[in-house]
């Protein structure tokens, strides 16, 4: 059954997390992925410069109840080998006005990296549905606030600076959701294969998420 563009976009209202998966390490991903999906995450992004990315994004499209998208689409033959493997959001590290376009012509929610309010404004006229707070800068919950203050129509994402402990000042400050990179797959746990302790922070992650995050 395809997913719609619209029932993507109630699904991130509904969750306000998605689980990002960044390694090199062939043999982690899908342990890695199965434990932030075994704690409670529904939204699961798969990053393009992860080994056979295409495969597990496919893999994981065919699951019940979970939502898979791809992240750092570069270009807009990122966008269809994405689309291809099944993935029903594209995530990129910057605003690239051809793959939010492929995106609105093809049905896919799309969420562009933005730093400064003139990139996230560009993003939302080009047709993005969120738009990506990358990288965060120093105190990002206090310059998401002053951002949003004239541009409350924004849904901003942000997916760096995000942690345990700030998960409550991000969505008072106005975030739409988050997105857990390190903070959830901790580089030490990744190496030493402790699967538990991711499959135990993001279940802590999701239960502050739900009882912070503002109602869909």
């Amino acid at each position: 059954m395809t997913v719609t563009r619209s029932a993507v976009l109630s699904a991130f209202a509904q969750y306000r997390c998605s689980a990002i998966l960044r390694t090199s390490e062939r043999d982690l991903v899908r342990p890695a992925l199965e434990a932030a999906i075994g704690g409670g995450f529904r939204i699961v992004e798969v990053t393009m410069t992860t080994p056979d990315c295409l495969e597990h994004i496919s893999a994981l499209a065919e699951r019940h109840g979970l939502l898979v998208g791809a992240g750092t689409v570069l270009s807009v033959d990122d966008a269809k080998e994405a689309m291809a493997a099944g993935a029903r959001f594209l995530v990129s590290p910057v605003t690239d006005p051809q793959v939010i376009t492929f995106c609105r012509q093809h049905d896919l929610v799309s969420v562009p990296g933005t730093f400064t309010p003139t990139e996230m404004m560009t993003a939302h006229r080009a047709g993005a549905d969120l738009v990506k707070l990358f990288p965060a800068p120093p105190h990002g919950p206090d310059f998401l606030r002053a951002v949003r203050g004239p541009m409350p129509f924004l849904r901003v994402f942000p997916t760096s600076g995000v942690s345990e402990d700030n998960i409550g000042a991000w969505f008072e400050a106005g975030a739409f959701g988050l997105g857990f990179v390190a903070s959830l797959f901790d580089p030490e746990d990744l190496r030493l294969r402790r699967f538990d302790a991711i499959r135990a922070r993001a279940a802590r992650l999701v239960a502050r998420v739900r009882a912070t995050a503002p109602a869909a």
